[in-house]
């Protein structure tokens, strides 16, 4: 009766797994199969739990980042993602000290920050966006 437990598991983790399409029971499943098989074999009930839950996350710590890495590689980011690296043009100087600093970037105006602390860019200055953290930007003068 033990294998029947295993390949019902299996098959509702591969149910789960085609309804999300987010690589997150993929891994236990593998895990599931493995201890399906044993469970064939008559190997005892806690060595099937114990390969089940070591297989599942080997699985998922060495075959997620590859696929993940894989499989979003000509993903095009978006929105917020998308700002990292573009030009703007800075309309209120940034200081950090102060707490001041705007730039319009795709026609939007952004608070801004300066990367490197003790740099004050004036405004007009054209600057390239190194990272964005909620609602601020932070850049470098070109």
């Amino acid at each position: 009766m033990t294998p029947f437990y295993w390949l019902v598991a299996l098959a509702v983790l591969l149910v789960i797994e085609i309804i999300t399409l987010g690589l997150t029971t993929i891994w236990f499943a593998g895990g599931a199969l493995v201890a399906f098989v044993l469970a064939m074999f008559g190997v005892p009930w806690l060595a099937q739990i114990a390969v089940f839950l070591v297989v599942s996350i080997l699985l998922l710590i060495f075959t997620r980042p590859a696929l993940e890495k894989k499989i979003n590689k000509d993903r095009i980011k978006t929105n917020v993602n998308s700002i990292a690296g573009k030009e703007g043009k800075v309309t209120e100087a940034i200081d950090n000290f102060n707490q001041k600093g705007t730039i319009v970037l795709n026609g939007l105006e952004w608070t801004a920050r300066s990367s490197k602390d003790d740099i004050i860019i004036p405004a007009g200055a054209r600057v390239i966006v190194d990272e964005v953290k909620g609602v601020k930007v932070f850049v470098s003068q070109l």
